[in-house]
């Protein structure tokens, strides 16, 4: 089981950006030198709780403080812009980190309304265009556009000897047929939550072999929280709970609380029992307990690769959250 990061950059309650970021670095690099496989960055906009607005820049300080690791994006919210652009920015990654580099493309928005308007003014808006910016942005890289494209004769520089690896994100059914119908590798943003499992079976469903993914290939993004016991994992889980329950609600806090902050809360009935429905679909306990999760449903889900998601107020609890689990798999 390959076991890799997704990080979202999450300004923790009492800390600064410039922590966060710093923290960012350093989770990076101590997953590095626990066999984690991949980094992935997060895309959010108009949000003070999340410092990562700007995937490409932090790739490219991940990747200068680390020596192995595959870094990328998870994702680039593609809507927003050229398909062109994007393929230049991550040709130039990989030459920077030659065979570390992820593009991960998204087609939400990446954060609320406002921001949205403010990254689409005097630009034509139309999600409809995703599968085709898909296409664009695959031609660009591997230098494969069809003869009657629009830009055929146009390359996307500097060259490099291997492409970055693409891969399509989503929660819903769209982007899952839309990377069955592409050919590309999946992956699934199971953490959400917001239509349980379907999308992993439409992918492999309807997944048709392409030049460049021969097989179908996807990966989950899941939300697992570990400790030295059961009780101790669900305290810690309780920050990213209270996080989660006001960003559904459309009342985003500006940082990612503490324990303490969140027990401190005061729930109403509907609030609890929200909660409870979002603990169906996370992996929080003991090192045994998170690795006997998250088999089960890697194999149910028939997945090789998962992305861990562990939204932890202290941060060397969350170093060792994610020691836990990779010593759990073995992870070399």
């Amino acid at each position: 089981m390959k076991l890799s990061v997704l990080d979202h950059s999450h300004v923790n309650e009492g800390r600064t950006v410039s922590d966060a970021l710093r923290e960012t670095v350093a989770l990076a690099q101590a997953t590095e030198a626990l066999g984690y496989h991949r980094y992935w960055l997060s895309e959010h906009h108009g949000s003070r709780a999340l410092a990562s607005s700007s995937p490409e820049v932090l790739i490219a300080h991940i990747a200068a403080n680390t020596q192995r690791i595959r870094v990328g994006s998870g994702g680039i919210m593609l809507p927003h812009y050229s398909a062109y652009k994007v393929a230049e920015n991550f040709k130039l990654l990989e030459a920077l980190y030659p065979g570390r580099i992820d593009v991960g493309l998204g087609r939400a928005p990446g954060g609320f309304p406002l921001s949205t308007r403010a990254l689409q003014e005097h630009k034509q808006m139309d999600i409809d265009l995703y599968p085709q910016q898909v296409a664009d942005l695959s031609g660009y890289l591997h230098e494969d556009l069809p003869p009657d494209h629009r830009f055929a004769n146009l390359r996307a520089y500097p060259e490099t000897e291997a492409t970055p690896e693409l891969w399509l994100l989503g929660s819903s059914d769209g982007s899952a047929r839309i990377a069955a119908q592409q050919g590309r590798a999946y992956a699934f943003a199971q953490f959400f939550g917001a239509a349980g499992d379907e999308p992993l079976h439409l992918y492999h469903a309807y997944f048709k072999p392409s030049a460049h993914e021969p097989q179908p290939r996807a990966l989950a993004a899941v939300m697992a929280i570990c400790a030295g016991t059961a009780e101790e994992a669900k305290q810690l889980a309780k920050s990213n709970e209270l996080f989660f329950l006001k960003l559904l609600s459309g009342h985003e806090l500006g940082y990612l609380p503490s324990v303490q902050t969140a027990v401190d809360y005061p729930y109403s009935p509907m609030e609890r029992q929200l909660i409870e429905q979002m603990r169906t679909r996370r992996f929080v306990g003991t090192p045994g307990q998170v690795k006997e999760g998250l088999k089960r449903y890697a194999d149910r889900m028939h997945l090789d690769e998962l992305m861990i998601v562990s939204h932890i107020h202290d941060f060397s609890k969350r170093v060792e959250s994610y020691r836990l689990i990779a010593e759990a798999f073995d992870t070399p």
